[in-house]
């Protein structure tokens, strides 16, 4: 878009008077906070002011409402993990803790790899997590997860080839 086009801005814009009030009231149904529900809310139209052509959509509430739980069921796996984390750091040694600046570098790393590996089969993402932040044996995992060292091993290279692709990209 170029400077003197405004038209794909003033559609959002327009767009963005009309139904925000409406998301974040449909959001905080779902939310555990006002605040939460207005960020998603504004980000769903961020999301919509980056895509492209948004000049033919023939019902925006439908479309806000896909990106909106997008982007919640993004926060909610943010959350998720993030309290998985900090539950495995109460089960270790004090002495070990780490300072609340490694804390965040460790989530910031984990939402990293979440990311990283969106949209892989869940045995896939566990397989691969199992081995890499909890150091598990093949052998190990597959007990853990209830599936054969073969699938073990397919799992661990699509979740590699995904680490890698991305690596490249």
């Amino acid at each position: 878009m170029s400077g003197a086009d405004t038209t794909h801005s003033d559609y959002v814009g327009g767009l963005f008077r009309s139904h925000y009030g409406w998301l974040c009231s449909r959001l905080r149904r779902h939310l555990d906070s006002s605040a939460s529900a207005e960020d998603i809310a504004a980000d769903t139209f961020v999301q919509l002011l980056t895509a492209p052509d948004t000049l033919s959509i023939r019902q925006p509430r439908a479309l806000l409402t896909t990106i909106s739980q997008r982007l919640m069921y993004q926060l909610w796996r943010r959350r998720d993990l993030e309290r998985a984390y900090l539950e495995a750091l109460r089960h270790e040694d004090d002495a070990e803790a780490p300072s609340p600046e490694d804390l965040a570098q460790m989530l910031e790393a984990l939402e990293a790899i979440d990311r990283l590996l969106d949209g892989l089969p869940a045995k896939v993402k566990a397989a691969f997590l199992l081995s890499q932040l909890n150091g598990l044996t093949y052998p190990q995992i597959a007990i853990e997860l209830g599936i054969s060292q073969r699938s073990v091993s397919d799992y661990m290279t699509r979740a590699i080839n995904r680490c890698l692709r991305a690596r490249l990209e």
